[in-house]
């Protein structure tokens, strides 16, 4: 019988074959032998071309075996032979063919046989990047030339395309208010002292004022009375001792609005302030005021009807309780005589040095008389503010048009600075005394300049007890020492 023709290999043509042995009771040549050689080349050919159509180009390398030689011209692979009919269904009983084995040339190169094309897998859903802490902006905190990740940015991509996208409404929300926190708290660096000891006072818990544990809810209101003086006279004494009461909200640190921050206007003035309720009094203490030429009527223009308490002390000892706190600030001014007299030996006080000028309460009265009537101003006496201070509380209090809550029950008497310190009475804790500012020992002052001083002050102060209606004492007090 003449032999069967070989099909056309395809380009290029794989290694030949070794025939498979021929099984028992077969001759060696037949048409079975041929079937199965066509069948491999084309189980081969069927998956290269299954790899390169899964793969792409490029994407999947070819089987060593069907690799053209170095040099050897391209030529576009020819199209794939038609199948062949299926071959007949094996009668029961028949011997299976054997398998085809594999390409020697693979084996003698040491390399696997090619694969059969895999499953193609299920397409998995791209990974999303990691959660984006709240009010954080996409890529903050990377190093430089880095994105979020810690890889180098401007890959481009799925990620980067994330990076690029806007935050939502309330991410974006978050952030803006976390970054302008630090702008809110951060003072500006053209912020004046005052100004800023000011706004302390108002946000400080410290400074808030008003009764221990009052809540920090309701409203900013300009102040409806103030302790306008005078230095040294015992103010921060009473305003200690009227914060106390439940009704009242206070500024602990002076504003010094009406004399050196009138400039920054009532709002400003208004937010220094601490919130209140309604019944609650806003207050706040600064001592120069007394002495401001124009803080009468800055003050009146803001409220007619507000209410002034002064608390005052014997001029002579003021001043030099004044004296003694300039000079622990500094140790190199003159002596109290040098400062007071213009000419000592003539007598003549020096009325334009400030510790001096304070003193002349009738004088800076008179200012205050042209806007306010006397109805309006409380004069309390720092004097008996030591000594009595729930009697001068008290006064206090009905001025304001306040329950009578401070009594003699929050005071306690320190011998060791002289004067009394506020106490809890529901409680056993320590006394509250003020600072080490208060209570300084007072230098030696000769008794001719005190009593040149005393001289010098008694006109005015018998004005001043007339203007008031008040007798101070401060005469008889010098004649007792």
């Amino acid at each position: 019988m003449a032999p069967w023709p070989a099909p056309p290999p395809p380009p290029p043509p794989p290694p030949p074959l070794a025939a498979p042995p021929p099984p028992p009771g077969a001759s060696a040549k037949g048409p079975p032998a041929r079937k199965l050689l066509f069948m491999c080349t084309l189980s081969l050919s069927v998956t290269y071309l299954c790899y390169s159509l899964l793969g792409g180009s490029g994407s999947l390398q070819f089987p060593l075996a069907l690799q053209e030689p170095p040099g050897a011209a391209a030529e576009p692979p020819p199209s794939p032979p038609p199948p062949s009919p299926p071959p007949p269904p094996a009668r029961l009983g028949a011997p299976s063919p054997p398998p085809a084995p594999p390409p020697p040339d693979s084996a003698s190169r040491g390399e696997p046989p090619p694969e059969q094309p895999p499953e193609e897998p299920a397409e998995e859903p791209a990974e999303e990047p990691p959660e984006q802490p709240a009010g954080e902006p996409a890529g903050a905190g990377a190093g430089a030339g880095a994105d979020g990740w810690g890889l180098a940015s401007g890959g481009g991509g799925a990620r980067d395309a994330w990076l690029r996208t806007p935050p939502a409404a309330g991410d974006t929300a978050t952030a803006t208010a976390q970054s302008a926190l630090p702008e809110r708290e951060a003072p500006e660096s053209s912020t004046a002292a005052d100004e800023l000891a000011g706004r302390r006072a108002a946000n400080g818990s410290s400074d808030r004022g008003g009764a221990p544990g009052t809540p920090d809810y309701g409203e900013r209101k300009l102040p409806q009375a103030l302790i306008v003086g005078v230095k040294k006279g015992g103010t921060r004494a009473l305003l200690e001792a009227i914060r106390v009461h439940p009704d009242v909200r206070a500024v602990g640190v002076e504003p010094h609005f009406f004399d050196r921050n009138y400039e920054k206007g009532l709002e400003w003035y208004r937010n220094v302030m601490p919130k209140t309720l309604d019944g609650q009094v806003t207050m706040e203490k600064t001592p120069s005021y007394f002495v401001t030429n124009e803080a009468p009527q800055r003050i009146h223009a803001m409220a007619k009807d507000i209410k002034l308490i002064v608390v005052v002390r014997n001029p002579v000892t003021r001043a030099i309780s004044d004296y003694t706190q300039t000079l622990s600030k500094k140790p190199e001014i003159p002596t109290f005589e040098v400062l007071a007299f213009k000419n000592r030996t003539l007598g003549l006080i020096d009325a334009s040095w400030s510790a001096i000028r304070i003193g002349i309460y009738a004088l800076h009265l008179e200012n205050w008389l042209q806007y306010f009537p006397l109805s309006q101003i409380l004069f309390v006496s720092g004097e008996r503010l030591i000594v009595d201070p729930a009697g001068e509380m008290a006064k206090v209090q009905d001025f304001l048009g306040l329950k009578r809550v401070v009594t003699e029950k929050h005071f306690y008497f320190n011998k060791t600075k002289g004067f009394p310190c506020l106490k809890k009475p529901e409680d056993s804790s320590a006394p509250r005394c003020l600072g080490k500012s208060k209570g300084r020992t007072h230098p030696r002052i000769d008794p001719d300049v005190i009593h040149r001083l005393q001289k010098f002050y008694k006109p005015f102060n018998m004005m001043f007890y007339q203007m008031t209606g008040q007798d101070f004492q401060w005469e008889r007090e010098e004649g007792d020492k």
